[in-house]
């Protein structure tokens, strides 16, 4: 079957798509044959993606785009509608970190996740999601991460902004499904992007990472992008309001760490 997921020619814009998960999302969108609308903060890196997904045939619009910052979302909406056409879904993966601990981590560092990694996906859902509510038909994809249910050390705006993702994500699937929109979160696991490629640059981590994995592998961002390809197309229509765990079966070893005597080693 030529179009499988039924993707071809669909209108989809992926955030924070200059590079990382963004990037490989728009790469397997366009093999897809979708056309693809890229939005980044940084327009070069954008458009560097923009350039490639051309030379392979596909159709693809960069745009520089604060998703924090209402007005910039709302203008790149508008623009992409008249360039490209409605959006038919949506992925929000633009996100960033600021490591610290909640007991000294500043308030600018605790705001300014929010308002990217929380806040821009809300912005973005609404200025895509009205041509989706208007058409009756549509689909949006959340990236959350594991972080967002299993706390981690220095890592707690990270984590309570995925948490909050997750949650906007459900209400999003509750208000828009009876007009035809489905929302659903992705909750990576461990993936190697530019976000984390300075961990596995410290000797071992990378084997020591993987062994603590039950598919002993750190996933690619391909990884995640199958998962919203799916997502997305006409091949998961009635499933809405989840969160998909992508981590390999990482979160399923917890109770490994509890010492069991007299139960295997």
């Amino acid at each position: 079957m030529s179009d499988w997921l039924g993707l071809k020619d669909k209108v989809v814009a992926i955030t924070g798509a200059g590079g990382g998960l963004g990037a490989e999302m728009a790469r397997a969108f366009a093999g897809e044959g979708a056309r693809t609308v890229l939005l980044e903060r940084d327009l070069p890196r954008a458009e560097a993606v923009a350039s490639e997904l051309r030379k392979g045939g596909g159709t693809s619009l960069a745009i520089g785009c604060d998703t924090a910052d209402a007005g910039s979302v709302a203008a790149a909406a508008e623009r992409a509608t008249k360039e490209i056409g409605p959006a038919d879904a949506l992925i929000n993966t633009a996100a960033i970190l600021r490591p610290g601990a909640l007991d000294t981590l500043s308030t600018n560092d605790w705001s300014a996740q929010i308002a990217i990694n929380l806040t821009g996906y809300l912005l973005c859902a609404q200025a895509f999601g009205r041509a989706m509510l208007a058409r009756g038909s549509g689909a949006l994809v959340h990236v959350t991460s594991i972080a967002g249910s299993e706390p981690q050390p220095f890592s707690g705006a990270y984590s309570v902004t995925k948490a909050g993702v997750t949650m906007l994500s459900r209400q999003l699937a509750y208000e828009w499904g009876p007009r035809g929109v489905r929302s659903n979160a992705l909750a990576p696991g461990l993936v190697r992007t530019p976000l984390s490629e300075a961990f596995y640059q410290a000797p071992g981590v990378a084997e020591r990472r993987a062994a603590m994995v039950p598919l002993r592998r750190i996933a690619a961002p391909k990884d995640m992008a199958d998962v919203a390809l799916w997502l997305c197309s006409a091949r998961s229509s009635y499933v809405t309001g989840q969160e998909i765990v992508v981590d390999g079966g990482l979160a399923q070893t917890i109770m490994g760490s509890v010492p069991r005597p007299g139960f295997g080693s």
